[in-house]
This record gives structure tokens, C-alpha cells and sequence, in this order.
């Protein structure tokens, strides 16, 4: 009788709090991908496939990127393509900062790890029934360098993640 018991909590525990994180959760993907070698090559997108969205409510979309104190410059510049269901494809050139004016990092974590979440698309809403392919690639390049920096280092993973705007 005692082991029922006991296995009836242990139950009840587990689904408050399967319960708790998924009505907090406004998480709708999450995914990372590691750059082989922390050496990113320009011509190696990284793709995120996303499927059976919320075809109603409002999204945010967040490139993630991790980098370590290899990376060498203050900004990254990023090429994203989002290709919908129907074939169309969005093609946007980003700039983010990865340091301040005084040359810290920006980002979370305490070590030389730093994890920066970027603001991709706003307030959107996927309309669409089917597959969006998410394509990043980086465009990051010293000055006066026509071919960019290839191979790029110190990014460790490029992710993406996609939130849903709570109201």
C-alpha cells in the first residue's frame, strides 16, 4: 500500500510540473547547431527546418548565437534567408553588435562562453500551412577584404528559436 502511495505522488509531482513548464513555455522551437571546429565557412549555411506552425498568433524569431573569446570583432554580419511553404523566399543582410563600445562582450554567461539572443522577425505570423526553411549564413568581413573572413572563428553554435508573443 505504501509503494502506491508513493508512486501516486511521485506521479502527481511529475505532471505539476510537466504542467507548470508547458503553460509557461511561449517557446515554440528551439534549436542549435554546432560549427564544426568553432571554424564557420561563409559558403556553410546553417539550416532550420520549422514545421506546423500556429498559422494565427504573433511570433518572434531569434537567431542565437554562441561565441568564445576567438571571435575577433565587435559585430557579426549575417545573410538569413526564410523560405515559406509556397516557395517564396525573404532574403535579409544583419548587422549585430557583439561588444560594446569599450570592447565587452555583450550576451549572457560568466566565462569566455557568451550567448547572444538576436532579434530576427518580429511580430510575425506564419500564415502558411507547411515547412519554413530558416538559412543563415555570415557575411562577416575586415575592412578593405572583398572575400570576407572565411574561415570565420569562435562561434561555437548558430540557433534559432521562435517565440510566441503571449498577450
Amino acid at each position: 500500500m505504501r509503494t502506491q502511495i508513493k508512486i501516486i505522488k511521485q506521479l502527481g509531482l511529475l505532471a505539476f510540473t510537466f504542467l507548470l513548464f508547458s503553460c509557461n513555455s511561449n517557446t515554440v522551437f528551439d534549436q542549435y547547431t554546432p560549427i564544426e571546429n568553432q571554424q564557420w565557412h561563409s559558403e556553410k549555411g546553417i539550416d532550420f527546418i520549422v514545421n506546423n506552425l500556429d498559422t494565427i498568433s504573433l511570433n518572434n524569431v531569434f537567431i542565437n548565437i554562441r561565441n568564445n573569446k576567438n571571435y575577433e570583432f565587435s559585430s557579426l554580419f549575417l545573410i538569413a534567408k526564410l523560405e515559406l511553404p509556397n516557395g517564396y523566399k525573404v532574403i535579409d543582410t544583419l548587422e549585430y553588435e557583439m561588444t560594446d563600445a569599450a570592447g565587452n562582450w555583450l550576451g549572457s554567461g560568466f566565462t569566455d562562453l557568451k550567448e547572444n539572443k538576436l532579434f530576427y522577425k518580429e511580430k510575425v505570423v506564419f500564415s502558411e500551412i507547411g515547412s519554413y526553411k530558416f538559412s543563415i549564413q555570415h557575411a562577416t568581413r575586415s575592412i578593405n577584404d572583398i572575400q570576407g573572413k572565411n574561415p570565420l572563428e569562435g562561434i561555437l553554435d548558430v540557433g534559432l528559436s521562435i517565440e510566441k508573443i503571449k498577450k
